[in-house]
């Protein structure tokens, strides 16, 4: 028997994203943000709301980075979704992450977490719930260490994702059937 729970944002799995710009003077800011995706072949969707101080950098540099949490870095990224950019002005120093500059566009890449997008603003929207921000995907980095045959290798990511239901984070990494082929047998 099916039990209705009413009008809630439950979708599992959600990824634990991973923001970064930088503000006015060139610092790092990071935040943790479960909504947003791809949402076409080189777009990425972020919503977010409009006190966020990622939401004034991204109308200020119009660009940003999106990196996939992994779970050796679980603490620090559950920490950029407690911190407010707004009320601490050390957030990201507390971490003892690193940052680089993007070759691609004006936001930072965050070493530590090992899958980057690196991306352009491209569409800014203030409709309906908030502010909606669409970005060109310019390039992916990843780390070394993660990767498998020239491909990301999932088992070996670790990524996080955020359970709406609970409010736990899990791993994410056992491959079960090939996509596009384990459907077949129904043809």
């Amino acid at each position: 028997m099916r039990k209705d729970l009413g009008v809630k944002p439950y979708l599992f799995p959600m990824p634990v994203l991973m923001i970064a710009t930088y503000d006015r003077e060139g610092k790092v800011d990071v935040m943790n943000m479960a909504w947003g995706g791809i949402c076409a072949n080189k777009l990425v969707a972020l919503n977010l709301d409009a006190d966020h101080q990622t939401t004034k950098n991204l109308r200020l540099r119009k660009a940003f980075t999106v990196s996939i949490a992994d779970r050796e870095h679980m603490r620090e990224a559950d920490w950029f979704g407690i911190a407010s950019g707004n009320d601490t002005p050390d957030k990201f120093e507390r971490t003892g992450m690193h940052a680089v500059k993007s070759k691609f566009v004006d936001a930072p890449v965050i070493e530590e977490f090992p899958v980057t997008l690196e991306c352009e603003l491209v569409f800014d929207s203030n409709e309906n719930d908030g502010p909606h921000f669409y970005g060109e995907i310019k390039n992916v980095s990843a780390d070394e260490r993660v990767m498998t045959g020239g491909r990301v290798d999932p088992a070996l990511l670790h990524a996080l994702v955020f359970d709406q239901f609970r409010g736990d984070y899990y791993v994410v990494g056992e491959r079960v059937g090939k996509a596009w082929r384990e459907g077949k047998a129904l043809e």
